[in-house]
């Protein structure tokens, strides 16, 4: 008797519009080389603010990659979404015809956290100054935390499962995972992942309550994680999404498995409790690697979530040997986020884009701005390490709590 065939996830595209970059290509060759774009914000109505520094997506023309009908009710971060999921079908050779063969074998799910808040703040400001009729109707979507899934799955004709997950900054590994699990349970292919816009000034002012924040006005010390000089993190906009495919049909496709979701785990510990992050964290390493099936061991390079308070660096490094016993202070670490900022919901997808491009060219990229550690840790910094690494863990922490690890393993 054959034994039943085991559904896996496969990620079989990579789309990403980051600060670094709005190709894959060009992230990947900025990620590697430790660039870091980190620079003042220029986005009109924040200068007087006392956020200085942020990653912008400076080179996006909206209106190239999106449709003018889509561009006039939807938000910058959906912009970056559709552009990103354009990209990812591409590259994972999805074509309009195998949309139209099996729609409703294809689904969408996306993270979020900050929303719409540009697209919004505009139309509350023509409520407020000139009145209710010269407010759009678009308002009521686009500033909606699911409006890049419904957007995607209309736009491209997804009639599979669709969703979001409305969270803090660790949602974008949750809504990597809740697209495995998809596929596991029958799906054909998820199109997942999270874009951030949270640059606008509506959207900054409300940042402008998280102590975690750094407000330096050095572009180079302003986001210094796991050193002596660690002062808050650094906002950025951008992200990806990815193809995630059950791997056998990606196979039969005749398109390249570029990496398998093998393990995640999440867990919850308070808003800014740091100290309850340690054990919070060390619990999602070891939940994601026993679903993974990996051994401590295996673990190549760890992307560290990197948050740059002083409590939850320490908490993070903790937590690592915690869950990796004595390989924790041995496996590569790395936060290629310090140059090009902290993108929220978006910020752990693009870690996970850049784990699997780590795995694929045998390139471990360094931590930009950072040199001098202060935890025990080998963290890369400086230049890219050569290595051949087939398993990534991928971390990541929310402001208000969450947890979430994700495993990656190279496909065989």
């Amino acid at each position: 008797m054959n034994a039943p065939h085991v559904r896996r996830a496969a990620v079989t595209g990579i789309g990403v519009v980051a600060p670094n970059g709005t190709s894959t290509d060009a992230f990947w060759k900025a990620t590697q080389e430790g660039v870091s774009i980190l620079d003042r914000v220029t986005r009109e109505g924040c200068e007087h603010l006392p956020l200085r520094v942020a990653g912008e997506v400076r080179s996006f023309d909206a209106s190239a990659a999106v449709e003018e009908r889509y561009l006039v009710q939807t938000d910058r971060f959906t912009h970056f979404a559709m552009a990103a999921a354009d990209l990812a079908l591409t590259d994972a050779r999805l074509g309009q015809a195998d949309v139209d063969g099996a729609p409703f074998s294809l689904g969408v799910v996306t993270a979020a956290g900050s929303g719409g808040g540009e697209f919004g703040q505009r139309e509350l400001q023509r409520l407020w100054g000139k009145g209710s009729r010269f407010v759009g109707p678009y308002q009521s979507i686009a500033w909606f935390y699911a409006a890049s899934t419904g957007q995607i799955s209309i736009r491209r004709g997804f009639k599979g499962p669709c969703s979001v997950v409305a969270a803090d900054e660790a949602g974008g590994l949750d809504a990597l995972a809740h697209a495995a699990r998809a596929v596991q349970r029958g799906t054909d292919a998820i199109m997942a992942g999270s874009t951030e816009a949270p640059l606008a000034p509506y959207s900054m002012v409300c940042q402008l309550g998280y102590e975690e924040l750094s407000t330096a006005e050095d572009p180079a010390r302003a986001y210094l994680p796991f050193t002596e000089g660690a002062r808050g993190f650094v906002p950025a906009e951008g992200g990806a999404m990815l193809v995630v495919e059950e791997e056998t049909r990606a196979r039969e496709r005749g398109v390249p498995v570029r990496a398998v979701i093998a393990g995640h785990a999440a867990t919850f510990t308070g808003a800014s409790r740091w100290e309850l992050s340690r054990d919070g964290l060390a619990q999602a390493i070891r939940g994601a690697l026993r679903e993974a099936r990996c051994a401590p061991e295996e673990v190549d390079v760890v992307f560290a979530d990197a948050l740059g308070v002083p409590e939850a660096d320490r908490a993070e490094a903790l937590a690592i040997t915690d869950a990796l016993g004595p390989h924790g202070r041995q496996v590569p670490v790395t936060a290629p986020k310090t140059g090009t900022g902290r993108g929220y919901c978006a910020a752990p997808v693009l870690d996970t884009a850049a784990a699997v491009l780590a795995m694929e060219h045998g390139l471990i990229p360094p931590t930009p701005n950072v040199f001098d550690i202060c935890h025990d840790l080998d963290l890369v910094t400086g230049r890219a390490r050569a290595a051949e690494p087939r398993t990534a863990l991928v971390l990541s922490r929310g402001l208000m709590g969450s947890n979430s690890a994700l495993v990656l393993r190279l496909a065989s």
